[in-house]
């Protein structure tokens, strides 16, 4: 896997993964997030068992995204991550709500149909004259 691209590449490469999957009518894409913290402050929990509760500041977090392909499929696979700075993490945030909205349009709701005539039908019990079942 290539190393992070920069937010706005991340956004567009994002983008597409999205347009393919509603051009294709199915598919999926998977998003992840994980904090990123610096060595020195890994090297800490030798000295200290409870590093982690005195944090120096807020950290980078590691955004990543991919189709979800699975092993069979693993050359179809595409893998896109980015690394997001505490100061620009407001305005990245925006512009990530922005893209997953447009990405999801294309959603149909779930036909529930069905299943409120079935549950209509449980609660009106039986008519009178009628035996139970």
């Amino acid at each position: 896997m290539p190393g992070p691209v920069s937010n706005d590449q991340f956004f567009a490469r994002v983008g597409e993964l999205l347009e393919e999957n509603k051009k294709a009518g199915h598919g999926s894409v998977f998003f992840t997030q994980k904090r990123l913290t610096p060595s020195n402050v890994q090297n800490a929990e030798d000295k200290d068992p409870l590093w982690d509760v005195n944090l120096p500041g807020p950290f980078a977090v590691l955004i990543r995204a991919t189709n979800g392909k699975s092993k069979e499929n693993r050359d179809d696979k595409i893998k896109v991550s980015t690394v997001v700075q505490p100061e620009s993490s407001e305005e990245f945030f925006k512009q990530y709500a922005d893209v997953c909205k447009a990405g999801m349009q294309a959603l149909k709701p779930k036909d529930r149909s069905k299943r409120k005539k079935k549950k209509a039908k449980k609660r009106k019990g039986p008519v009178d004259g009628e035996k139970k079942p």
